[in-house]
């Protein structure tokens, strides 16, 4: 499983192309083909999977029961517009129209490391997020509620 770590700004091109960042690259296995997933994100974003993270997603998803409207509503959400994709000669990804008017993409965008996987973001939107986090006493709620309070124990620097 990659684990990715980082946050790079870069700029789609005309054709809606950008260049993924030589961080993220260094982060992908020697092994890995390059190949990715990119699709639809929770929030307003893409996601960006690598092929060996997405392959256990998709299987996951084909073993829902297709007779239940709930699996049917979040298969067809969660897969509409997933386009497998691979690095260019140039280290460069196509973003496809409907992903980018997804994520309303423009020339200026942000990638985030999410562990296994790599958000786009417009970066008015990924700024407008951030500074949603500027309390920093409802961050620290936030970030004990999901965290579970004293159960993770987190090392001192």
């Amino acid at each position: 499983m990659e684990d990715f770590l980082g946050e790079y700004e870069v700029t789609l091109d005309p054709k809606g192309r950008f260049l993924l960042p030589a961080g993220f690259k260094k982060q992908l296995p020697e092994d890995a083909n390059a190949q990715f997933v990119m699709n639809r994100g929770i929030d307003k974003c893409l996601t960006l999977y690598p092929i060996k993270v997405w392959e256990p997603i998709i299987e996951r998803i084909s073993r829902l029961n297709d007779f239940e409207a709930d699996a049917r509503r979040f298969s067809r959400r969660f897969l509409s517009g997933a386009t497998k994709m691979e690095l260019d000669s140039a280290g460069r990804l196509l973003i496809p129209q409907v992903l980018k008017d997804y994520a309303a993409l423009e020339r200026d965008i942000v990638l985030i490391a999410r562990i296994n996987k790599i958000e786009i973001w417009n970066k008015t939107a990924y700024d407008e997020l951030l500074n949603s986090y500027e309390d920093d006493a409802e961050f620290s709620k936030l970030a004990s509620q999901v965290m579970g309070g004293n159960n993770i124990a987190v090392p001192s620097t």
